[in-house]
């Protein structure tokens, strides 16, 4: 092949990489023009907090605390990537919230939903936890600093009786938990919403009547009955939600055992006098 061959078959060889260069993109400008999925970073910051998921096997132990069925309506609160709203759809059948700020976080947690085929169960929304109406939900679950734990507090308080809270690492101060559980390091609370029974009450039960007063102290209770000139003492109290329990002697040196549920300024149940029958007692607010 002469030199002016050559030369014509170089300029042929150009001419045609030109062409495929034009006509077929490389793989990574293609890769270039498909953005890449969200994806956070633990320690990322948030509104409030810096993002660090609960591990699954705790969300799993912080819904069994809850006695989570398919009844409930979970609300999380600061939801980050969907784990604990979705595990309650997917684990437990139940309705559930997720409230998160982040935008993108949101984003992913219906992704995330999607592909675990719970999108009819589990929603997510994004909003300021501490603006937001969580008032309908059965249980609450939260991953949040004392501080946050504590501004929520009063709003958690106002809640039906019986709503169950749990909390990853952070209690509520002066509001005990009903039960600690500790999972390979982490812990978790669990609170449940008590009636209001902190008063002055008139109590009849079967023939007998008598005023009880009450004092309260989140869940838990102590107080009196009027028994003539006697205050007699309660015992064994218990105010668990709705239900409320207590026992007193009476001037006879008889033991009455009294258990019932709390309503909207009245209680009610059943009462038994040591070595008698069981009776109804009904309980209005002075």
């Amino acid at each position: 092949m002469n030199t002016r061959a050559r030369a014509s078959l170089a300029r042929t060889a150009a001419i045609v990489a030109c062409i495929v260069v034009t006509l077929a993109p490389s793989a990574a400008v293609e890769a270039q023009a498909q953005p890449k999925p969200y994806a956070p970073q633990i320690g990322q910051p948030g509104k409030d907090v810096i993002w660090v998921p609960t591990p699954d096997e705790l969300v799993e132990r912080m819904l069994r605390m809850a006695q989570t069925t398919a009844n409930d309506y979970v609300v999380d609160l600061g939801s980050g990537d969907g784990r604990i709203a979705i595990a309650a759809a997917k684990n437990f059948g139940a309705r559930s919230l997720g409230i998160e700020y982040d935008p993108d976080m949101v984003e992913l947690s219906n992704r995330r939903a999607a592909m675990q085929g719970v999108t009819a169960r589990a929603h997510f929304t994004r909003a300021d936890i501490f603006e937001a109406d969580f008032s309908q939900a059965t249980v609450v679950t939260m991953y949040l600093l004392p501080q946050l734990n504590l501004k929520l507090r009063p709003k958690i308080l106002e809640m039906r009786p019986g709503t169950r809270v749990v909390a990853h690492q952070f209690n509520m101060d002066g509001w005990q938990p009903d039960e600690t559980t500790s999972l390979e390091g982490r812990v978790a609370y669990l609170w449940i919403v008590p009636a209001k029974v902190q008063g002055a009450w008139y109590v009849q039960a079967g023939d007998e009547a008598f005023d009880l007063t009450l004092e309260q102290h989140f869940q838990m209770i102590e107080g009196s009955v009027k028994l003539g000139s006697v205050a007699a003492g309660l015992r064994d109290t218990r105010l668990e939600g709705e239900r409320i329990q207590f026992t007193f002697v009476d001037n006879d040196g008889a033991r009455h055992d009294f258990s019932g549920r709390v309503g909207d300024g009245t209680m009610e149940g059943s009462a038994k006098r040591e070595g008698g029958a069981e009776t109804a007692w009904r309980a209005v607010r002075r």
